[in-house]
């Protein structure tokens, strides 16, 4: 396997930007990047730094998907796809993702592609992007989350329509189904999720954090379970440093300073 490096990173303040960087191959996923894109989420997470993390991609196209040739046999002789003790890009096992997550994409965005964009938190598509959940085409079916979540987004009858057939979508009726956010121009949207990646992380961290938790308990285990700590946690979060510094930032009229504590 190959360790040519197939994630960029950079860093702008309290954002991480993450790039898929295998452009001659359309960004199609082997193992390395899988691996790598894993350990490249895990070192966001557990910076202290950081608050805030885009995912896009270099290239014309987001990605063309998994590189079936060499990913297929490894998931049938059931090899993890990402390291034991990272967080899952996908949020299906393992460790769960606590911080906030965007996505920008372009060109080609297919199976893993919009299971990746399923477990993020915001999506920004460009105007040319075009969307595909293939595998059935491949004899397959999808397994990174798209059967679980794409109903829950888009509802059953339009999960249906795009899961069974194969069919090709565009930035509009992404749009429509709600698998994104926005649609920009095509160029702009990685500016644009780092807009409001930015905008995130000026907010408090502890916060964010909680809004993501308790949202995430409602959707997976229903609004009970959420409500049976939500108090908790927010009385907790009202003790903090970040909790004084938005009150006393209000009396002020002035921007809050968050540290994160």
């Amino acid at each position: 396997m190959s360790t040519d490096r197939r994630i960029s990173t950079q860093t702008h303040g309290h954002v991480r930007m993450i790039g898929l960087d295998r452009a001659a191959k359309r960004n199609a996923f082997d193992l390395a990047m899988l691996r790598q894109l894993a350990e490249a989420v895990t070192d966001y997470e557990d910076d202290p730094n950081l608050r805030c993390a885009v995912l896009f991609a270099h290239g014309e196209h987001f990605t063309a998907g998994l590189d079936l040739a060499e990913v297929g046999p490894a998931v049938a002789r059931g090899e993890r796809l990402f390291p034991d003790g990272t967080v899952d890009p996908l949020g299906l096992y393992g460790r769960v993702r606590q911080k906030p997550l965007l996505l920008a994409v372009q060109g080609y965005c297919l199976t893993l592609g919009i299971e990746l964009l399923l477990a993020a938190d915001v999506r920004i598509a460009a105007s040319d992007a075009r969307f595909g959940q293939i595998e059935i085409k491949r004899g397959i079916f999808p397994f990174g989350g798209a059967t679980l979540r794409l109903p829950q987004v888009a509802g059953w009858g339009n999960a249906m329509r795009w899961l069974l057939t194969g069919d090709m979508f565009d930035a509009a009726e992404a749009l429509r189904i709600g698998l994104v956010q926005e649609v920009v121009e095509p160029g702009k949207q990685v500016e644009r999720a780092a807009e409001i990646a930015a905008t995130i992380a000026a907010q408090a961290p502890l916060g964010v954090r909680a809004t993501l938790s308790t949202a995430r308990t409602t959707l997976e285990r229903g609004p009970a379970a959420a409500l049976a700590t939500m108090m908790d946690e927010v009385r907790a979060i009202m003790g903090s440093d970040d909790a004084r510094e938005g009150m006393q930032s209000f009396v002020e009229r002035r921007a809050a300073r968050f540290s994160g504590s």
